[in-house]
């Protein structure tokens, strides 16, 4: 009997606290031999960030990921070089991306993070293009940190770990604007928080929890669970900064987020696995980040620690839950 759960379903249990007050706690995390103030990055979505937003981000020390879909990239690069910020990207596994690297090399303009950004990261296309990655910048100034994914299972680990990737991103379709169980049949949705503690047992390199997050709380339960960072998109978006389209309806405030591979951001509406929502519009994104540093501050504190890897310490009670006894038709 195998009991599944997701975030809702879990509390978990707090340890003695051992700090006179919150702002002891340290929820920083290092990636890459940079620091940030967060573990948490916003989804490399068109409707989450652009460059204006990562410039911002990356100027106040928070991870960023900048997406891959109709953007001067090359620009985009110089940009960050020049203001002396740090440069994380997005590529596919097309030989566009490939021809973007090696221009990219040419111009002496590598980033330090490059994210290969496909929905099925457990693939022989995902193989070739870690590898054309680390033979790329193998005798480079600055080596590339690759972010692979998305996975589900242990055998992608090992796989993708064996390739070359230095970190790995989980979760198949449990983002809010995600329909890939729907329209196939596969995800991690209803369970990413299983997925997160299976991997975590195999990964020898950081996990990046992507999706599933709707509340900060939920960011404590996935670093508890294995995550090293965690990728969130609808609770960044619907900000000042975001670039979703601001709505008006009966006099409230929305503002557009749609998925990476729904048609509001395709130039085909081929193999469609998103869809388009509308979220509450929030205000300053800086505002958000506060809270969460704070929420994070709090949780690390009921952990009964100091820095934020005390959440991995804590037990935790499944409060709701389904129990898959192998016999699912």
């Amino acid at each position: 009997m195998d009991i599944k759960f997701d975030f809702e379903d879990i509390n978990l249990i707090a340890n003695k606290c051992l700090v006179s007050s919150r702002r002891e706690c340290n929820p920083s995390v290092q990636l890459n031999g940079f620091k940030f103030k967060i573990p948490v990055v916003p989804a490399n979505m068109s409707a989450v960030v652009d460059e204006k937003l990562c410039f911002w981000l990356a100027k106040n020390n928070y991870f960023y990921v900048m997406h891959r879909f109709n953007i001067d990239q090359i620009a985009f690069v110089k940009m960050m070089k020049q203001a002396n910020l740090f440069v994380s990207i997005s590529v596919g596994v097309k030989k566009e991306h490939k021809d973007l690297l090696l221009e990219l090399k040419k111009l002496d303009l590598i980033p330090d993070f490059i994210t290969i950004d496909i929905a099925h990261g457990h693939s022989l296309v995902m193989e070739d293009m870690l590898k054309f990655i680390k033979t790329t910048f193998k005798n480079t100034k600055i080596k590339p940190f690759v972010i692979a994914g998305n996975i589900m299972s242990a055998e992608a680990v090992k796989d993708l770990e064996a390739w070359g990737a230095d970190a790995l991103k989980v979760g198949v379709g449990p983002g809010k604007v995600c329909i890939t169980k729907l329209k196939t049949g596969f995800g991690t949705g209803g369970w990413q928080l299983n997925a997160l503690q299976d991997l975590s047992k195999v990964a020898k390199k950081p996990l990046i929890a992507d999706g599933g997050i709707r509340c900060n709380g939920d960011i404590a339960k996935a670093i508890c669970f294995g995550a090293d960072m965690v990728m969130a998109g609808s609770i960044l978006s619907g900000h000042d900064e975001s670039p979703g389209k601001l709505v008006v309806n009966n006099g409230k405030k929305y503002k557009e987020y749609y998925g990476s591979a729904s048609v509001f951001n395709k130039v085909e509406a081929k193999n469609i696995e998103g869809k388009k929502i509308l979220v509450s519009y929030k205000g300053p994104i800086a505002h958000t980040y506060q809270e969460m540093e704070e929420d994070l501050q709090s949780a690390i504190s009921y952990a009964g620690g100091k820095e934020l890897m005390a959440l991995r310490k804590c037990h935790y009670v499944i409060v709701k839950g389904t129990i898959n006894n192998g016999d699912d038709r």
